[in-house]
Order: structure tokens, then C-alpha cells, then sequence
């Protein structure tokens, strides 16, 4: 039940295609029912991290987007415009979630968004320990999605070299997903390999079904393209 709850609230909250980044009567829905959940199981550590992990998530939501739509990605984004209610409530949900000693997946995830939420700009996030916990993630997930988000955070800590490592044979397990190109275009691009990093946001940009993705990533590719300014 919760791993639905879960796929209905990124549904929303990222659409996987349409012409809007999000779809907020799913991801409204998902927190209403995560909501209820809590209620029915207030001891349960891992509904309490989910809804945490749903409120720190959608705390950052009011950035995601420019007044015309468009998506800005969370390096970019107004950090004042956040909402500070919904991530003290979520903070509070993990905390008392973390205490009962059985982290699970969610509470995890959870307490990576609350190093997100806390960190006072993308630069100074502390990026060492949302490596240790993709770390814990993985091995207990297995998801190979985890595992393209921890190349992310690999990056932020040793490097894009030791991040664009991880990507190796990743897509013998997620196969031709935008994601995983555009998570590579984004390496590559901090690597200093502008060509390569093109390459990889146009293939993402072909395969993903969002509009408002397509258009970021392909204004990524456009703005590399075209050299400094």
C-alpha cells in the first residue's frame, strides 16, 4: 500500500508526460491518503517516514517552476519560496519516525530530502551524507534508480569522474531511460566534455514524454551548443 501511495505521489509530483511538470491532484491526493494512513498506524515507522518523506518533497514544489511553467532544476532554485511549514512538519514526522530504530526505505529517503531541505544553497549542501545514506538505500532496495542518484551525490562528494563510474552498465538494468542520459549529460557537462554532455541531453531529451522536461533539457543542449556567453 504505501509503494502505491508512493508511485501516485511522484506521478504527481513529475509527470511522466503532458504538458505540465506536475499534476498536483495526484500528488495532493497521494499526501491526503499518506495523511490517513499515519493516522491509522501512528507507530508504523515506515508510513510516518513516507509521509515525511512527501511533505519534504513537496515543501520545495513552489520553485520547481518558472511563472511560465518551466522547469527549474533544484541547483537553481529560490530556496525562500520552499514551504517552511510543510518541511518543520515533515521534520518532526522523520524525527519521530528515526527513533523507533527501524529505518526502513522511506524514512531514508526521507531524511535525504531533509538534508535538502536544510541546506542553506545547493553548494553547501551536505552532500558526504546524502552519500552515506544512498549508500544504505541501495542495499536495501537493490533499485537501480537509487543507484543513478547516488552517481549524482557521488559527484557532489569525489567528483564527476567517480559519479560517470557508477553509470556503467546502469542501462543493462534501466534501459534507454531519459533519466539516465540526462543524469549523464549532467556529469559529463561538470566534466568539462561539452560535446558529450550535448549528445546526452539530446538523447534525453528524445526519450523523455513531458513537455516541459523536454523543453529544459533541450534548452540545456541548445545553451551548451552554443558556448559561452
Amino acid at each position: 500500500m504505501l509503494h502505491v501511495l508512493y508511485l501516485i505521489f511522484n506521478e504527481g509530483y513529475a509527470a511522466s508526460d503532458g504538458a505540465d511538470l506536475a499534476r498536483t491532484d495526484l500528488s495532493g491526493e497521494a499526501i491526503r491518503l499518506a495523511r490517513d494512513v499515519h493516522a491509522a498506524l501512528p507507530k508504523d515507522p515506515e508510513a510516518t517516514g513516507l509521509l515525511a518523506l512527501m511533505l519534504l518533497t513537496d515543501a520545495r514544489r513552489p520553485a520547481r517552476t518558472r511563472p511560465g511553467g518551466e522547469l527549474v532544476p533544484l541547483a537553481e532554485q529560490d530556496r525562500a519560496r520552499w514551504d517552511r511549514r510543510l518541511i518543520t512538519e515533515g521534520l518532526t514526522l522523520l524525527t519521530g519516525a528515526l527513533r523507533q530504530g527501524q529505518p526502513g526505505e522511506y524514512q531514508v529517503q526521507a531524511a535525504i530530502a531533509a538534508l535538502h531541505d536544510q541546506a542553506p544553497s545547493h553548494a553547501r549542501t551536505d552532500w558526504a551524507q546524502i552519500l552515506a545514506l544512498y549508500d544504505r538505500l541501495e542495499r536495501l532496495t537493490g533499485n537501480p534508480m537509487v543507484t543513478l542518484n547516488r552517481a549524482v551525490a557521488t559527484a557532489m562528494v569525489h567528483g564527476p569522474a567517480a559519479g560517470l563510474a557508477l553509470l556503467d552498465g546502469l542501462g543493462d538494468r534501466l534501459g534507454d531511460h531519459h533519466r539516465l542520459h540526462s543524469v549523464r549529460a549532467h556529469l559529463l557537462e561538470q566534466a568539462g566534455d561539452t560535446r558529450g554532455a550535448i549528445a546526452e541531453f539530446e538523447a534525453a531529451a528524445a526519450r523523455t514524454t513531458n513537455l516541459r522536461e523536454r523543453n529544459y533539457l533541450v534548452t540545456k543542449a541548445a545553451r551548451l551548443a552554443a558556448g559561452p556567453r
